[in-house]
């Protein structure tokens, strides 16, 4: 074994002792009926993520269920839903399913290392806030890829830049009760902010063979903004009708989670600041 060798195996096992640490230490948050649900449907065995998505079919929208105390917490509700959680509670639960894992802690566990920067909650600014740092994360963890093409239908190209959280810190509990995490915040909106990522535009989401090719049943749906200071406005998961692409989402205007009955294209059409969709796959791994 070679002293470069020797010096990756060990990295690696540091930050897997690392995480483990900060995992122990983190307190979570969660009621008895989610650990049954989540046991529940592990116990079914499927891998697919369609199939857990639709068993959240009707929960309740509800927003900022993560900001629950002052100190960070690793927040489990299966109740209540807003679209991110339930992309992170739909991922968590397939990717555990892939690799056999059936036990609440090992979704804990698994929840823990999608929503934080490489699994570690120490804090707020842990936390994986914007989606395209959420993709970056888990892309470099193993977890998803993006489906990023030169060719018809990515036929747009977003680069972020990236100030919201940052300049609108009243908006978010946490950056009131703690200022001190603006300046970090800050930074990462920085290290995001003149990256690049090709996208589809509303305009190519058409019910099209090619469009039938590059979005699968089950990936995440992550919508464009072209709002201030945002990269993503809205997530989701894909589904195929006969009509064309439909959204399994957490819809704030339907107060649940929803399967949209209208298309992806009306649905964007509907709104002025959605620029298109990213596509974000989850890795079929084993391990």
């Amino acid at each position: 074994m070679t002293k470069q060798t020797i010096i990756r195996v060990m990295t690696g096992f540091l930050l897997l002792l690392s995480t483990a640490c900060a995992s122990a230490a983190q307190p979570v948050c969660y009621s008895k009926a989610d650990s049954l649900c989540i046991v529940s449907l592990l116990k079914e065995g499927q891998t697919n993520t369609l199939f857990y998505a639709r068993k959240f079919l009707g929960k309740p929208y509800v927003a900022y269920t993560l900001e629950v105390n002052n100190d960070e917490q690793l927040v489990i509700n299966t109740r209540e839903l807003d679209c991110t959680t339930l992309v992170e509670t739909v991922a968590a639960l397939t990717l555990c399913a892939r690799q056999g894992k059936k036990s609440f802690a090992d979704y804990a566990a698994m929840l823990r290392q999608l929503r934080y920067r490489q699994g570690l909650a120490k804090d707020y600014t842990c936390r994986l806030h914007y989606f395209s740092d959420w993709i970056e994360d888990n892309t470099r963890m193993g977890f998803v890829s993006e489906v990023q093409k030169r060719v018809a239908p990515f036929t747009a190209l977003q680069q972020l830049s990236i100030h919201y959280m940052s300049k609108h810190p009243n908006a978010y509990a946490a950056l009131k009760a703690h200022p001190e995490f603006i300046s970090e915040i800050a930074k990462q909106e920085r290290e995001l902010t003149g990256r690049h990522y090709r996208y589809i535009p509303k305009s190519q989401v058409k019910n099209t063979a090619g469009l039938r090719a590059a979005v699968h049943d089950g990936d995440i749906i992550a919508i464009t903004t072209s709002k201030d200071g945002l990269d993503i406005a809205h997530l989701g998961f894909a589904v195929w009708h006969k009509d064309g692409l439909h959204l399994l989402n957490a819809s704030q205007l339907h107060k649940k989670v929803v399967e949209e009955p209208m298309t992806l294209r009306q649905y964007l059409s509907k709104h002025p600041k959605h620029t298109g969709i990213r596509v974000i796959r989850l890795q079929d791994n084993k391990k």
